[in-house]
């Protein structure tokens, strides 16, 4: 098992955008597709840059991850959403991961 920590970086003005998109079209594409978020979605409250947003994933194994986000991005669904969020420019500028695993102590 192991965690996937992501942050996405929102277009000047349009985090409120990103978390709409997130909250009406994301969550449920990743109910879904088996894409298990583990944490709240957080927002920077206190900090350099307040146009992240950023959550945790769980896997049970790369494979696993690789077909839920191969799925996620092949729905008709999200492919429509990209398309009506994104028509005046792309709301995210830069997305970021990092796999994690979990130090033997902590579990």
């Amino acid at each position: 098992m192991f965690y996937e920590f992501r942050t996405y970086t929102a277009a000047p003005g349009k985090l409120p955008s990103v978390l709409k998109r997130f909250e009406t079209v994301t969550v449920p594409l990743f109910e879904k597709h088996g894409i298990r978020r583990i944490t709240p979605v957080f927002t920077v409250a206190v900090g350099t840059d307040n146009t992240q947003l950023k959550y945790i994933l769980q896997w049970d194994s790369h494979e696993q991850r690789d077909r839920a986000w191969g799925a996620f991005r092949a729905d008709p669904d999200w492919q429509k959403a990209l398309a009506e969020y994104d028509k005046d420019g792309a709301i995210v500028v830069k997305i970021a991961n990092e796999l994690l695993a979990a130090a033997p102590f902590s579990v």
